[in-house]
């Protein structure tokens, strides 16, 4: 559950706050104002999890659902099936027929995490600029924004977070999550709609 509410933080961060310089804030600029027209967003998503010590990896697909102005679905479908919905102020989380629904008023950590996710998906920045160090890469086709947690409980999670943009949907497309033991993980977005019609029955917190 902890990987996937801090790849839900970081994924929908925004990164406003931490451009440096003149370049960087333009492009971050452009980011937060395609996140603000939004309304609502579906995708299939690829996690490879490569492990330094064993030459392995271990791959998960899945899917992801947004609804302005508070709604998410983030669903794993194979290899294990286990889902996360976050609505108004509720979530779920759904694994193994167990449904565990959580008033985020009443908890800290999902609150804060529901205001940064929602915050970003509307384009609204959180100003404060202390929870990484960030640098901004430039391609042709894509944005790079490398974040260095700057906060003791994010670094006890990663040395690195890279955020790869694609320019022509002006979105994330990629998330790679470097740990201190050479592990990482990678999350890959695929075949995104944007504002097309969504059904509330993916925001079913029963």
């Amino acid at each position: 559950m902890r990987k996937i509410l801090y790849f839900l933080l970081i994924a929908f961060l925004p990164a406003a706050a931490m451009a440096q310089t003149k370049n960087e804030q333009q492009i971050i600029q452009t980011i937060n104002k395609a996140s603000a027209g939004l309304k609502s967003m579906e995708c299939d998503f690829v996690q490879t999890k490569h492990l330094k010590m064993l030459n392995d990896k271990m791959v998960a697909n899945g899917k992801m659902y947004y609804k302005q102005p508070d709604k998410l679905h983030w669903e794993y479908t194979s290899p294990y099936k286990y889902t996360f919905i976050l609505n108004d102020n509720k979530v779920v989380l759904k694994k193994n027929g167990r449904n565990d629904v959580i008033d985020i008023n009443q908890n800290k950590m999902f609150r804060e995490i529901a205001r940064l996710i929602m915050n970003t998906v509307v384009g609204k920045s959180l100003g404060d600029g202390k929870t990484f160090k960030a640098s901004v890469k430039e391609s042709p086709t894509e944005w790079t924004v490398t974040l260095v947690p700057q906060k003791k409980e994010m670094k006890q999670m990663w040395t690195t977070i890279v955020l790869t943009f694609s320019r022509s949907q002006q979105m994330i497309s990629k998330v790679r999550m470097c740990e201190k033991n050479g592990d990482y993980t990678l999350i890959e977005m695929k075949n995104v709609k944007q504002n097309k019609p969504v059904s509330d029955a993916h925001f079913n917190v029963r």
